[in-house]
C-alpha cells in the first residue's frame, strides 16, 4: 500500500480552510443577530444586520448541504 502524502496534505489543507471559513461565517451571523438585540434595546431598527445574519446562516447551511452531497455522491 502506498500513501499519496501530497493528496492527503491537500485534503487536510482544504478542509482546514473550509472549516475556518464556516466558523467565520457563522460568527458573522451571530454578530448580526447581536446587533439586532442592541438596536432593539436602544429603540432602533437593524434590518440590514438581520438580513446579513440570515444570509450568513443560509450560506453556512448551503455549504453543509453541499458537503453532505459530496459525501453521498
Amino acid at each position: 500500500m502506498k500513501i499519496d502524502w501530497a493528496a492527503l496534505g491537500s485534503v487536510f489543507g482544504v478542509s482546514l480552510v473550509v472549516t475556518v471559513a464556516l466558523v467565520a461565517l457563522f460568527t458573522l451571523g451571530i454578530t448580526g443577530l447581536s446587533r439586532r438585540e442592541r438596536a432593539a434595546a436602544q429603540g432602533g431598527s437593524a434590518a440590514l444586520a438581520v438580513t446579513g445574519a440570515y444570509a450568513c446562516f443560509a450560506a453556512c447551511a448551503a455549504a453543509v448541504a453541499y458537503g453532505i452531497h459530496l459525501i453521498m455522491a
